[in-house]
């Protein structure tokens, strides 16, 4: 499965991601409720549709905050300049069995790759 981050939802809602069009046909993408948030803070085209269809896509485990405060200790990500949105995607990707994060934001991807759960995609 592949936890696309709010970035790369952004960029579909603005000019359609053929990637991300072929995973959702393939039923390989998974969410995250703080995306999903995300996203609802923004301007969004046909809004209440798109946001229903957003929650129905099948959700990774979520993270507990005791959970990420320990994933942060355990791979020392304090100063890695990602925020704690991002360390929940990250801790999340981790919990939920074959999933792995796309993401574009730089330090993000790093982390991610560093522990071995990012996509490799432009």
């Amino acid at each position: 499965m592949i936890l696309a981050d709010t970035g790369i939802w952004i960029d579909h809602f603005r000019k359609p991601e053929p990637e991300l069009q072929r995973y959702l046909a393939q039923t390989s993408i998974t969410m995250h409720p703080f995306i999903v948030a995300e996203l609802a803070l923004g301007s969004l085209r046909d809004r209440i549709r798109t946001l229903a269809t957003l929650e129905r896509i099948p959700q990774v485990q979520v993270a507990q905050l005791g959970e990420v405060r320990r994933m942060i200790e355990a791979h020392s990500l304090y100063n890695s300049g990602i925020g704690l949105t991002d360390v929940h995607l990250l801790a999340s990707t981790l919990i939920t069995p074959f999933t792995r994060l796309w993401t574009r934001d730089k330090r993000l991807r790093r982390v991610a790759e560093s522990m071995g759960i990012s996509v490799n995609h432009p």
